[in-house]
């Protein structure tokens, strides 16, 4: 059974409703006593990182779901919730994160362009990726839907999987071990989404 965190920030009903095309039952879970009862866990994400981990903390689930990040059961981070894995977010000040993936999250840098990057990066955008489970059977050209201000810097080149240019290149998924993330929403990338989710069921 895979569980979807509610912890008040994030979009859930269309995420349970992507899993439901696919025929898998999900449980959207804010008791963080039973994170463990679940095979994996999705921690999505819509708002602000301060107010998110603001959020997590009231409802007691960061140590939980740090605890559930070593027990090697998978858990996959989507949007807002990609960035909540990471150790520190500039957004609204300097917030720490959950520490699970190393490095940092930070603004669109738009400075060095005659005509500024419009922000949020909203819209399809191709995703450049590896190998990796997530990715099995995808189009060669995958395109998928973001909406976001911020954008993650990993610390290891390793942990990247999928980056994505938007006057730059910058990271768009990443995994460490059992831990993955994915900066656009794939229950709004139709078809290149919803072969990510199966991918992420079948591990």
């Amino acid at each position: 059974m895979i569980a979807i965190v509610d912890y008040n920030m994030g979009n859930l009903a269309s995420v349970q409703n992507a899993f439901t095309k696919l025929g898998c039952e999900t449980v959207v879970e804010s008791d963080p006593s039973k994170f463990q009862d679940y095979e994996k866990l999705i921690l999505p994400g819509v708002g602000a990182f301060g107010d998110a981990m603001e959020h997590l903390r009231e409802r007691n689930m960061i140590e939980p779901l740090k605890e559930y990040a070593s027990s090697g059961k998978y858990m996959l981070g989507i949007c807002l919730g990609m960035q909540l894995l990471f150790e520190s977010s500039e957004e609204f000040g300097e917030n720490e994160g959950l520490g699970l993936i190393k490095g940092h999250v930070k603004a669109f840098d738009t400075s060095e362009f005659d005509e500024p990057l419009k922000v949020p990066h909203m819209g399809w955008n191709r995703m450049f990726t590896k190998e990796h489970p997530l990715f099995v059977n995808l189009d060669e050209e995958h395109y998928l839907y973001f909406v976001h201000t911020y954008h993650v810097t990993c610390s290891d080149k390793n942990d990247i999987i999928g980056q994505t240019n938007y006057g730059y290149e910058f990271t768009s998924a990443v995994a460490h071990d059992n831990i993955m993330g994915i900066q656009p929403h794939p229950e709004k990338s139709h078809e290149n989404g919803l072969k990510i989710l199966k991918n992420f069921i079948n591990l």
